[in-house]
């Protein structure tokens, strides 16, 4: 075997836990999402893939996550692909479950930019997304009468 092959071979990378922990609690038709942790695009793309599974689940239209405990400054990029991420599995959610689910995400700066630029990505593409400041708004939101 080539040096450089038998090299390749015996590097291991660890897998890591995922940095953000998401603790749903469904109840009268709203998933509750207490998410909490540290941001990095990998780990929030596969903690919406998990909220996903628990909206097939529950068949849940209402969703508000609370990302209060939420750390990081994600980069434009980094809101640009985690949007457009949201948007293409939340699409795929409602093509094969057809359920419309609507997405209140409560964050506060750094994580939520203040242009709002992760959350427009995603509402351009389809999705049903909005993010707030308060708990109190974001209900509100959610149960307004479309």
């Amino acid at each position: 075997m080539p040096p450089f092959r038998k090299l390749l071979a015996e590097v291991r990378i660890p897998l890591e836990e995922m940095s953000i922990q998401q603790n749903m609690h469904f109840q009268s038709g709203l998933l509750s999402v207490d998410a909490s942790g540290e941001f990095s695009l990998e780990d929030a793309k596969q903690a919406f893939l998990e909220l996903l599974k628990a909206i097939a689940h529950y068949q849940a239209e209402k969703i508000l996550l609370d990302g209060r405990n939420m750390k990081g400054k994600p980069g434009d990029l980094e809101r640009f692909y985690y949007g457009e991420f949201a948007a293409r599995e939340t699409h795929k959610l409602v093509v094969e479950h057809k359920i419309v689910p609507r997405f209140a995400y409560v964050i506060h700066e750094p994580l939520r930019d203040p242009t709002r630029l992760g959350e427009t990505v995603a509402v351009n593409r389809g999705m049903n997304v909005k993010t707030f400041e308060t708990a109190e708004d974001a209900i509100e939101w959610l149960t307004d009468v479309h």
